[in-house]
Parts: structure tokens; C-alpha cells; sequence
């Protein structure tokens, strides 16, 4: 399936595309095609988001890829369109805030494949998602003092610390893959061509493991550093009390008995 996202103007150029594909059952792939940044203006997120939302809803989905097409990962909002909106201008950082939480509220691990300029909200969209891996030709930019605003000032220094994330945000420089995976932002480099199937095989094999478990471990996963220590317990433990009912546990344990692989059916 290929989505495609037109200005606001029907009779204007193709604003960009968002590629949506299957790679089996149970991974699907999202790649952003909007030459030559990547951009994503207004329609470009709302594809994004209905593409989301239809992945979240199907329950055979385990695992999503999200990457993009060309030199870039994603450069954020679309600046041109942005200068020529007439409307107020918070709507849009608040708009593409919703796309961020978007993905990390979704239902299954979203795996960002960074195969390029990572760029501002291009940053903040991947920081979204539960795993980031990237080419050795990625860059990231914290764009934010480039032009006057904040961005990633919450959500980085949760990911690499504080310390890396000043460093990262207060010069607005390129940072390259390598200092990427030294600061923690992505968790493995690949040469370009090896980038995509590296991030698929990440997937498929999350997307093996039992499913329900894997969206109870990313949603404790998730809100561990907001929670005391008590209350991370009292969390785990009500999740593993329903994974413990669950047939998929069942079918583990007598699986890991017989010596076999288990087949888990989201149940």
C-alpha cells in the first residue's frame, strides 16, 4: 500500500508520500518519501498518523519500522509551508507533538531505521520510537537553537542523559552515527545497504517473541523513569498477573518442556 500526502492546493505538486508495506504478517514498514529533506508538513503528518493508527489496530502487527527514503531520516516540519500559514503557529507544534506520542503510545515496538539527516522534529519523531538504529552516513541535529526554538529538550536528556543531551542541544551541530552510538541515541551503525535489513531482522525478531508480552514489557518499559520504585513493582506485577493467564504462556512453558519453539497466537 502507498499513501499519498497533496497540498492543501489539489491542483498543486505532490507535497510527499508515505510508503506503507507489509514485510510479512507481522512487521510492517513505513518509509517517508519527500525529496530532498524529508519534510513533514501538515498532510504528511496526518498520513502519518492514519498509517499509524491503521497498524495499531491490527492485531497481527507486532513490530513497525519507521524510516525514510533518500538523504534523510526526517528534517521536521515543512519551514515553507509553515512561513506561509496564516493561522496561529502554535497549532503546528502541537500538531506534530501529537504525531510524536502518537508513536510512542503505539500499541507494538516502533523501530526507527535512521538512514540519513535526522533533523529537529525529525529528532523528536525518532526519539518517539521504542529502538533507533542508524547508517553510518545518519546525522543528528538538534535544530532547535538553529532557529530560534526548543525541541528534544525533554525527551533526549531522558534517552542519553543530561550531559550528552546539553551537548547536543545547546550547539545545534552534527552529531554523526558514530557519536550517536557513543552518546546512546542508537543502539547500532550500519553501513547504508545493511541499514534496512538490520532494522527489519530487529523487528521480525521482536515480532517472534510472545506478543502479548512484548506490549506489556514496552508499556512498564515505557513509564519506568516517571515511576517510584513501589509503584513500578505494583505495575509489573499487574501485568504479569494477566500474562500469566495467558494462553501464549501456557503454550512457552509446554513449548520450552517439549524442546520446541513456541507458536504464539496473541491470546
Amino acid at each position: 500500500m502507498v499513501a499519498m500526502a497533496r497540498r492543501s492546493d489539489d491542483n498543486g505538486p505532490m507535497a510527499g508520500t508515505i510508503h506503507s508495506s507489509r514485510v510479512n504478517e507481522h512487521v510492517g514498514l513505513l518509509e517517508i518519501d519527500h525529496p530532498p529533506r524529508n519534510t513533514l508538513g501538515q498532510a504528511m503528518r496526518a498520513k502519518l498518523r492514519e498509517l499509524l493508527d491503521a497498524l495499531d489496530a491490527d492485531l497481527a502487527v507486532r513490530a513497525v519500522v519507521l524510516t525514510g527514503r533518500g538523504e534523510a531520516f526526517c528534517s521536521g516540519d515543512d519551514l515553507r509551508e509553515e512561513a506561509a500559514r496564516t493561522g496561529p503557529r502554535d497549532a503546528t507544534f502541537l500538531d506534530f507533538g501529537r504525531l510524536v506520542e502518537q508513536v510512542e503510545a503505539c500499541r507494538v515496538p516502533v523501530i526507527a531505521a535512521v538512514n540519513g539527516w535526522c533533523v529537529g522534529g525529525g529528532l523528536e519523531l525518532a526519539l518517539g520510537c521504542d529502538v533507533r538504529l542508524a547508517s553510518s552516513a545518519a546525522r543528528f541535529v538538534c535544530a532547535g537553537v538553529n532557529v530560534g526554538l526548543a525541541a528534544s529538550a525533554y525527551r533526549l536528556p531522558r534517552t542519553i542523559g543530561v550531559a550528552r543531551a546539553k551537548h547536543m542541544l545547546l550547539t545545534g551541530l552534527p552529531h554523526d552515527a558514530a557519536a550517536a552510538e557513543r552518546f546512546g541515541l542508537v543502539t547500532g551503525v550500519y553501513e547504508p545497504g545493511e541499514l534496512l535489513p538490520a532494522a527489519l531482522a530487529f523487528a521480525e525478531r521482536v515480532a517472534s517473541r510472545a506478543p502479548l508480552a512484548v506490549e506489556a514489557t514496552k508499556r512498564i518499559a515505557s513509564r519506568a523513569l516517571d515511576l517510584a520504585a513501589a509503584e513500578g513493582r505494583e505495575l509489573q506485577a499487574r501485568e504479569i498477573h494477566t500474562l500469566r493467564q495467558s494462553a501464549d504462556h501456557r503454550a512457552a512453558v509446554n513449548a520450552f518442556l517439549d524442546k520446541r519453539a513456541p507458536a504464539f497466537t496473541r491470546s
